[in-house]
C-alpha cells in the first residue's frame, strides 16, 4: 500500500474532530516527568549521501571468510530462484495463517511444505513449521509426554550427542513441568550411543531422543535404538538433518516400527546464514498421535463445485482453541522461511537434494583426510559421519581458531565448553560449497598455525 501523508489541513481537521488544539493536547494525561526528553547523546542526522557512504564503509568491513563451521548451521548453495520468488510481495509479508480467510496461495504452499517434509522423513504427517530446531525438540518432548499415556514417569532419555544448545533449550522449557531429562553418555571410541550400554531393565521411560546424524557428525545405530525404546514402552523422538535424509535411512523407517516423532532444523533447506537467524523448525509424527502435534496442519479438500481447496485442518494452539485445550503456545511458524524451504525443495527435487548430500559427504571426507595428515592432528571418533567430524589438535582450539580467522578461515567450533573430556577438540564441517582449493587453503593455514 502506498504511503499517503497527512497535510496540515488533514491534521487540523482530525484535531478538531477530537476536540483538541494540538497533538500535545492528546498526551496531556502523561506527567512531564514520564515524558522522553531530548536525546542529547544522539548526533544530528546525516543527509542521504553521508548515510549511504557510512553504510557502504561499514559493509566493506565484513569479510567473506571460508566457512568450515557447522554445528547446526550450514552454508549451502541456494539457487537464485529461491529468494527471487520468496521475496515477491505475495510471499514476503506472509507470517502465520490464523484466520480461515488465509489466502489459498499461502495454504497451498504450506500444504506442499508439509508433503515434502513428510516424504523426506518417511513420516505420516508434518505440521506447518515451528520457530527453530531447538524449540521443535522441546515441543517434541512435551508432545511425547502427552502421547505416551502408558508412561507415568515423564522421563526422557536425552543423549549428550544431541546438540548442546538444543539440550539447554529443552531443559529451560520443561524443567518446571515435572519432566525429567536423563542424560545418556556416548561411546568414547565412536562418539555415538552404544546400544549395548543401555540398561536391560530401564524402568518407566516415556521417550528416547535419537539424533541422526548426531552433534559430532557421527551416525547413530538408529534401528537398534528404536527397537530398544519400543520394546520398553518408550516413544522415539528423532532429531534429524534434512539434507542427510536424502542419503541415509529416514526416521520413518528406523527399526521395526519407525520413529514416533521427528523434528529438526530447516535452515539447510534454502535459508542463508545471517548472523544467527532466522531459522525454522519442522516436526512430523505418526498418524495415531497427530492430535497431540503442536502448531497447525493444512489439509486439501474440494468445494461444492468439485474444485480443489486448502484449509486449516488441525489448529491445536491457543490462538485457535481454548488455552486449556492447546498443545502449545510457543509453536508459531516461520512463514517466510517455510516459503523459501518449499521453493528450495521444489527447485532441487529429490535428485538435487541427494546430489547436495553426496557432495557434502565427499568434501567432509576429503577435508578430514587432509587435516588429519598434519602433525599433531588426529580424528577423535571412528564412526561413519555426515557433514562434520571431530579432530583433536595439539594445543587449545580457541587460539588456533583466532589465528585461522587471520587467514580468512572460520575453522570450526571449539568443543572445550561442552565436551572438556575430549581435550583440544575441534568440530569441522565441509558442505558442497567448498571447493578443492578451499580445502587446500584450510590445510595450508592450519599447518602454518600449528607450526
Amino acid at each position: 500500500m502506498p504511503f499517503i501523508p497527512h497535510t496540515e489541513g488533514d491534521t487540523r481537521a482530525m484535531l478538531a474532530t477530537c476536540g483538541v488544539d494540538s497533538l500535545e493536547d492528546l498526551f496531556d494525561e502523561i506527567p512531564p516527568e514520564l515524558r522522553a526528553n531530548a536525546l542529547d547523546g544522539i548526533p544530528a542526522g546525516c543527509d542521504e549521501l553521508a548515510v549511504s557512504q557510512l553504510l557502504h564503509a561499514r559493509a566493506a568491513q565484513n569479510a567473506q571468510p571460508l566457512c568450515f563451521s557447522g554445528a547446526g548451521a550450514y552454508e549451502h548453495h541456494i539457487p537464485a530462484a529461491v529468494w527471487e520468488i520468496t521475496s515477491r510481495g505475495e510471499y514476503y509479508s506472509a507470517y502465520t495463517p490464523y484466520q480461515a480467510e488465509a489466502s489459498q496461495g499461502t495454504l497451498q504452499l504450506l500444504y506442499e511444505f508439509q508433503t515434502m517434509v513428510a516424504e523426506l522423513t518417511a513420516m505420516a504427517v508434518a505440521n506447518a513449521s515451528l520457530y527453530d530446531g531447538a524449540t521443535a525438540l522441546a515441543e517434541a518432548v512435551l508432545m511425547a509426554v502427552r502421547a505416551n499415556r502408558k508412561s507415568k514417569s515423564r522421563r526422557i532419555l536425552m543423549p549428550r550427542t544431541v546438540h548442546p544448545r538444543y539440550r539447554d533449550v529443552v531443559e529451560t522449557i520443561v524443567r518446571h513441568q515435572g519432566i525429567e531429562l536423563t542424560r545418556l553418555d556416548y561411546d568414547t571410541a565412536g562418539g555415538h550411543i552404544d546400544p549395548t550400554s543401555l540398561p536391560t531393565e530401564p524402568g518407566d521411560v516415556t521417550a528416547l531422543v535419537i539424533p541422526q546424524p548426531n552433534f559430532f557428525g557421527a551416525l547413530e545405530d538408529a534401528d537398534t535404538l528404536t527397537d530398544w525404546a519400543h520394546a520398553h514402552g518408550a516413544l522415539v523422538i528423532g532429531v534429524v538433518n534434512p539434507t542427510a535424509m536424502a542419503v541415509i535411512n529416514p526416521p520413518g523407517e528406523w527399526g521395526g516400527a519407525g520413529a514416533d516423532i521427528v523434528c529438526g532444523e530447516g535452515q539447510p533447506l534454502g535459508i542463508p546464514l545471517a548472523s544467527g537467524g532466522p531459522y525454522f523448525g519442522f516436526m512430523c509424527c505418526k498418524q495415531k498421535i497427530v492430535r497431540q502435534m503442536p502448531g497447525r496442519i493444512i489439509g486439501a479438500t474440494v468445494d461444492l463445485e468439485g474444485k480443489r481447496g486448502y484449509v486449516l485442518t488441525l489448529q491445536a494452539r491457543e490462538q485457535h482453541i481454548r488455552r486449556s485445550k492447546a498443545t502449545s503456545n510457543i509453536c508459531t511458524n516461520q512463514g517466510l522461511m517455510t516459503t523459501a524451504a518449499t521453493i528450495y525443495m521444489a527447485v532441487m527435487g529429490s535428485a538435487g537434494l541427494e546430489n547436495v548430500a553426496r557432495q557434502c559427504h565427499a568434501n567432509t571426507r576429503a577435508l578430514i583426510k587432509q587435516l588429519s595428515a598434519i602433525d599433531g592432528v588426529e580424528t577423535v571418533f571412528d564412526r561413519p559421519t555426515f557433514h562434520e567430524t571431530v579432530l583433536r589438535l595439539p594445543r587449545p582450539v580457541n587460539g588456533v581458531l583466532e589465528e585461522l580467522a587471520g587467514h580468512g578461515i572460520l575453522g570450526g567450533v571449539d568443543l572445550a565448553r561442552d565436551y572438556p573430556e575430549l581435550g583440544h577438540a575441534l568440530l569441522v564441517c565441509a558442505t558442497e560449497t567448498r571447493s578443492e582449493a578451499d580445502l587446500d587453503a584450510y590445510a595450508v593455514a592450519l599447518r602454518e598455525v600449528l607450526a
